[in-house]
């Protein structure tokens, strides 16, 4: 089938590649020149393990390629998705689909015949309904039928997720779209990933109830290791004792600093948007958003405590190492990410900050310009009163904690990810923190 990607970022760009690795004809566009010349050349935009990989092998088959010409990547496609950003808009949190918008309206005048258009962005509840309703104002001459198939890629492992998928869910109520898209993922069907198909409202609400979920699951274990704390408890028995629960099950309940990235807050916060407008308000998901926020600065001011700050500047001059700062590993994505939150604390106490990340160093230095970045964690920790590991890299799993002590000024080791025993951090000589236990 012939399949056009409008949007060549993180969703557009593995679903794009995974699609033409399945035998499909897939054409990737994007308005960014510069990003286009980059893929043409190999250079991917994004950090995804195995993805420079994925899609030189299709390139060179002449499965998959990329164009800022969307006219052109339109005409006689099978099925158009839309996967542009849909980031919360400044002012009042709605998620921003004026690039949802746009590009239907540049589809609206280059399509010419029968198609199918699949919105693969997140959006709102009702998208779908204005999407369609722009291409039968713009083309009634033309048979297009508009479908919701919501995205569930993980971070990080994204071609997994895509390939051996837990559900596809696709939204239409129409039977001739509903065959195009049988064909569309017709090897995932061949391989029996369920298929669920609803109402396109419907569809566009499975996603959004699907983050609030599990970021309302990250944000309760979170909550509970603060208990685990006060009370002398020990949150990874907590979270086994209660993950071993099949109703409940162990994903996404592993203490940390808060959830960040490109789904979890600004999908949160549509949601909650979304409910005000239909007068239904979602108070869970509500709280959840709530207390994410303020976890963030919460862990800034733990670091603050392992360095001895009682509120009397205890912890100004000093300095700490950051180790990871992406909102969680093999990503280079910093978006809400809980080290900038907990960055911000630290300067604000007059602390100097000295950071490390395997991959989301440049994304970093754009929006942290003020902290020393070093060239791995060692460098980092020269000098420093505190190392605190932020994202679980499994750089940082394996640290040889004797080399780091002798360059730092004090041995504290702030764990915020829970990655190290106790008892053998602490027989080495250092001061242990970690969350929950």
């Amino acid at each position: 089938m012939r399949i056009t990607m409008i949007g060549s970022g993180y969703v557009g760009l593995v679903s794009g590649a995974c699609f033409s690795d399945f035998g499909h004809e897939v054409t990737c566009v994007d308005k960014d020149e510069g990003k286009i010349a980059a893929l043409q050349a190999g250079r991917m935009p994004i950090y995804e393990p195995g993805l420079e990989a994925l899609v030189a092998k299709n390139v060179a088959a002449g499965r998959l390629s990329f164009t800022t010409d969307l006219s052109a990547s339109v005409a006689g496609a099978d099925a158009i998705f839309i996967a542009v950003g849909t980031p919360s808009r400044r002012g009042d949190g709605h998620a921003d689909l004026s690039y949802v918008f746009g590009a239907t309206e540049e589809i609206a005048a280059a399509v010419t015949g029968p198609t199918v258009v699949v919105t693969k962005s997140t959006v709102p509840v009702g998208t779908g309904d204005k999407v369609e309703a722009i291409l039968r104002e713009k083309r009634p001459d033309v048979a297009v039928q508009v479908v919701s198939n919501p995205e569930f890629l993980r971070e990080g492992a994204a071609i997994g997720d895509f390939k051996r998928p837990d559900r596809i869910v696709i939204g239409t109520d129409d039977e001739g779209a509903r065959k195009v898209m049988q064909g569309v993922y017709r090897p995932l069907y061949l391989n029996e990933s369920p298929i669920l198909f609803t109402g396109r409202r419907t569809s566009e609400l499975i996603k959004y109830a699907a983050n609030a979920f599990l970021a309302t699951k990250i944000t309760f274990i979170n909550e509970i290791a603060d208990l685990c704390e006060a009370v002398g408890a020990n949150v990874q028995d907590v979270s086994r004792g209660i993950g071993l629960d099949n109703r409940i099950g162990k994903k996404f309940l592993h203490a940390g600093p808060g959830y960040g990235g490109s789904c979890f807050p600004k999908d949160t916060l549509a949601l909650l948007k979304t409910a005000e407008d239909f007068e239904s308000p979602v108070h869970i998901v509500e709280a959840v958003v709530k207390v994410n926020d303020s976890r963030k600065r919460a862990m800034g001011r733990k670091v603050l405590a392992a360095l001895g700050e009682r509120g009397h500047g205890e912890a100004k001059g000093k300095t700490v190492a950051l180790l990871g700062l992406t909102f969680k590993p093999n990503t280079d994505d910093m978006r809400d990410a809980p080290a900038i939150a907990i960055a911000q604390a630290l300067g604000d106490a007059g602390v100097t900050v000295r950071a490390y990340d395997p991959e989301g160093m440049d994304a970093a230095k754009r929006m942290m310009p003020d902290l020393a970045y070093c060239s791995d964690a060692y460098e980092a920790a020269q000098g420093a009163d505190a190392v605190v590991i932020v994202t679980e890299w499994d750089a940082f799993r394996a640290l040889d904690l004797a080399r780091l002590k002798q360059t730092m000024a004090a041995p504290v080791l702030v764990d915020l990810r829970n990655i190290y025993r106790r008892d053998d951090v602490e027989a080495l000589g250092f001061t242990y923190s970690a969350v929950g236990r």
